[in-house]
């Protein structure tokens, strides 16, 4: 079959390899229908040192049940399933309080920008879908999000603590900050202000629910929100970058009292949460999405059209174009690529 690998910082190569197997009885392997590149898969684009044998990448996964473990149950062969980014065994302490993210025999997927993808504790970690929907099914895209970004998104205002009586500022206009708006929306805010300068993507942000756009950054993007919130920021912030100056940002914008929520994977070890915060009684939250937790309050959305968070995905290739969408994306050419195997 045919998977993608990384090398190293650049070096994105599709390969042909063995099938993968059950090897444990909590064990499954999908078909893959639809898989993706995520923008943390630019991290290691960016800085990935040499590795020998590559790592198989794609952590985002939609397919096909070919084959299951003895323990694995309630499924068939054929389902369509989606999978979050974070397996989980779905029943140890952490995950019956909803932090899929923390479970003791959990781990990060990889292997889905593949033809089949092996996927680790199964029976807590596939979600199955409809059997009506097919695989050239326009809904395919949104379903997809379900696996990181939308739950992603979804994720940075539940800890935000979103409702219809938060002003809210969303920083980052990748798929993850976009789908942040729409679940900012979704939960009721009335203002949101969306921090980005791409165009064609904070149009989108638009649609999906902003009320504001700030392209500039920095101090002058921070005094443009104050501008737009009576020099009191937002009750709310859903930091979606994780980078040191969109932490920042986050700092300058946010009103007293109020919370910041990263979901962005922090591309640093340090951050400025000193007596500023303190003084200003200021919460930081947020941490890696439990998507897992999220599908079943997401999916009818997604199902009845009310929202279509499908749209992030820009660009459709096949796997021997993989390594085109990573420089696609990296080169902002992509929002985001949907793989269809």
């Amino acid at each position: 079959m045919k998977t993608n690998k990384m090398y190293e910082a650049g070096d994105v190569r599709v390969e042909d390899v063995p099938v993968p197997r059950v090897q444990q009885p909590t064990d499954s392997v999908l078909r893959v229908v639809a898989s993706c590149i995520c923008g943390t898969d630019l991290h290691p684009y960016h800085n990935m040192e040499s590795h020998d044998h590559g790592e198989a990448m794609g952590h985002e996964v939609l397919g096909r049940i070919e084959e299951m473990g003895e323990d694995v149950t309630g499924f068939k062969k054929g389902d369509l399933v989606v999978v979050p980014f974070f397996y989980a065994d779905n029943t140890c302490p952490h995950c019956q309080e909803g932090w899929t993210t923390s479970c003791v025999n959990g781990g990060f997927m990889s292997g889905g920008q593949a033809e089949y993808v092996h996927i680790p504790q199964a029976q807590g970690s596939m979600f199955k879908l409809p059997d009506e929907i097919e695989d050239d099914s326009p809904l395919i895209p949104s379903l997809l999000t379900l696996s990181d970004v939308y739950g992603t998104g979804y994720h940075a205002a539940v800890m935000g603590g979103v409702n219809e009586n938060t002003t809210v500022t969303v920083i980052g206009d990748g798929a993850v900050g976009l789908l942040a708006v729409l679940s900012a929306k979704k939960l009721g805010a009335k203002k949101i202000i969306l921090m980005g300068r791409h165009k064609e993507r904070t149009d989108l942000g638009v649609e999906f629910g902003a009320t504001n756009v700030v392209p500039e950054r920095g101090e002058e993007g921070i005094a443009k929100v104050r501008e737009l919130t009576n020099g009191e920021g937002t009750h709310v912030v859903l930091e979606c970058v994780g980078l040191m100056p969109a932490f920042e940002m986050s700092a300058g914008v946010v009103r007293s009292g109020g919370v910041i929520s990263r979901v962005g994977a922090p591309q640093y070890n340090d951050a400025p949460v000193g007596a500023s915060f303190f003084g200003r009684n200021i919460t930081l939250t947020g941490g890696p999405a439990p998507t897992r937790a999220y599908m079943e309050e997401l999916l009818p959305d997604i199902l009845n059209g009310t929202l279509n968070p499908g749209r992030v995905f820009d660009v459709t290739m096949g796997l021997d174009d993989v390594p085109e969408g990573y420089r696609a994306m990296d080169n902002r050419e992509a929002l985001k690529v949907l793989i269809r195997p």
